[in-house]
């Protein structure tokens, strides 16, 4: 059974970035994407991720934001927050919000799946 992700980031290029990285692995089922906080919301909803990959500096509504209010729908739910800060106090701020991981952009390489393959186990591991 593989992982099932939701890619949320508004740059279209970050996307096929992570799509590109995730592509060599079967375990990783891209379901959907969206390009802001409200799509992504909806999104949970109807395709039902067990991972959302989370840009954390949006427009409209911030990745905080859509985190704190996905969790409260949907808690079983992982978040992992990306960002290009790589700055304690985000990586504070996200987790207090409710992600189970924060990622810098630029060590996505190195760390994107074995973040993914402990963030799903362990998401797996909560009753629903």
């Amino acid at each position: 059974m593989g992982i099932r992700l939701l890619i949320v980031d508004d740059d279209v290029g970050f996307r096929e970035t992570l799509r590109l990285l995730l592509s060599d692995r079967e375990e990783a089922i891209v379901v959907g994407e969206a390009g802001n906080g409200e799509e992504a919301l909806r999104l949970v909803e109807t395709l039902h991720p067990d991972v959302v990959l989370m840009d954390l500096a949006m427009p409209r509504m911030s990745g905080l934001e859509v985190t704190r209010r996905l969790k409260a729908r949907r808690p079983n739910v992982a978040v992992v927050m990306i960002t290009v800060h790589d700055d304690e106090v985000y990586r504070r701020t996200a987790l207090a919000a409710g992600a189970a991981a924060f990622l810098v952009k630029k060590t996505l390489g190195v760390d994107l799946w074995p973040t993914l393959l402990r963030v799903a186990a362990k998401s797996q591991e909560q009753p629903i």
